[in-house]
């Protein structure tokens, strides 16, 4: 597996791409949406997952966020974020914003940007091109 480079500034919504990990983002939660409570249906709370879909930005653009489980907590509609060690994952050829359990999610004092609503990078299709040499 190849190494993350881990970066030690901020990277702004527009610089990101496909599979980039070690990233460091301030983001307004635009929306936030719960996709998926999952659990036992016996009740037992032990494996119960629950994921959101936040729509997260700041002044050069947005991106679908997938909050788990304590983070659906904390991506409430107005907050500002701090994102540590997010990456992107693919989904169904569009990128997504995540923080797993290496990185860490940190709600910050209200930021002074405005989010620019109509550059979304989640619409953007990307499609897997192999190259043989």
């Amino acid at each position: 597996m190849a190494e993350q480079k881990i970066q030690s500034a901020f990277t702004k919504v527009h610089q990101l791409r496909p599979l980039a990990g070690g990233l460091l983002l301030t983001v307004k939660v635009i929306s936030s949406k719960t996709i998926m409570p999952r659990g036992r249906a016996d009740g037992n709370q032990g494996r119960q997952m629950r994921l959101a879909e936040c729509l997260v930005g700041d002044e050069t653009g947005m991106i679908i966020f997938t909050a788990r489980n304590d983070q659906v907590d904390l991506m409430k509609e107005g907050t500002t974020c701090i994102l540590r060690y997010a990456k992107i994952d693919m989904f169904k050829g569009s990128m997504r914003l995540s923080v797993d359990r290496s990185g860490r999610v940190e709600i910050t004092e209200q930021a002074d940007f405005s989010v620019k609503e109509d550059n979304n990078l989640s619409l953007i299709e990307f499609e897997r091109v192999d190259v043989v040499v």
